[in-house]
């Protein structure tokens, strides 16, 4: 179902994963190159142990109906420092560690945390996608870079955001009332389907259900295993 060879080591510096982003944002793809979407994921990590140890979490939902399918959550030791613009390499092992739980790979994912809306446009949606040559989405809860006016207060609207000249994923009312979110493709899957999904996938609160179910998984709060429909 995944990989069976990485593509790069995880204990690296920040130059050498400097250098590992630039060669893998070169395979990123932008465009729609999605089959079927019967299922849809969420995938998440929390630390613990003062950072020492990833619990990451994965929770598939069947689409568009939204109930929870299939889970997977696993604990391992952390690997790479917090270092801003490198989650990626900080959280994909334990990530990938509990997609390889699953009975099958879910059609869509979508990240906790940016695809290209990054300053190397290789945020944690955009690595995974490339790994698993797999359709993912950037869902991030705060402004990581880019510049943006401000987005109407209507359930729906969104307005891009750009950074040197391109645009790299929009921010997203997802709820009237509430902060938006910011959307970025993550690998195989063009902006304004990525929109579509991320709303497809958010009927009534702020985060897409997937996020929701897959931080409660990854945090303290999700110890105990979610009932499967």
């Amino acid at each position: 179902m995944l990989p069976n060879n990485p593509r790069h080591r995880w204990d690296v510096s920040p130059d050498e994963a400097v250098a590992i982003q630039a060669e893998l944002r070169q395979e990123v793809i932008t465009e729609d190159r999605l089959g079927p979407i019967r299922t849809v994921a969420g995938v998440d990590a929390g630390f613990l142990d003062e950072g020492a140890t990833t619990r990451a979490a994965v929770a598939v939902l069947d689409f568009p109906a939204l109930t929870l399918r299939e889970q997977a959550v696993i604990t391992q030791p952390t690997t790479f420092p917090y270092i801003p613009g490198f989650l990626s390499f900080r959280e994909i092992p334990a990530v990938m560690a509990a997609l390889s739980q699953l009975s099958a790979l879910p059609d869509l994912i979508l990240c906790d945390g940016h695809g290209i809306m990054h300053p190397r446009r290789m945020g944690i949606a955009a690595h995974l996608g490339v790994l698993l040559n797999h359709p993912t989405i950037g869902v991030g809860k705060s402004h990581l870079i880019g510049s943006y006016p401000a987005v109407p207060d209507e359930r729906g609207a969104w307005v891009p955001v750009t950074h040197r000249g391109e645009t790299i994923g929009a921010v997203l009312r997802t709820r009237v009332g509430v902060k938006p979110l910011y959307v970025s493709p993550g690998h195989r899957i063009s902006l304004a389907t990525a929109i579509d999904y991320v709303m497809a996938c958010t009927p009534k609160y702020r985060l897409p259900e997937t996020t929701r179910i897959a931080d409660r998984l990854a945090s303290a709060r999700g110890q105990r295993p979610l009932d499967v429909q």
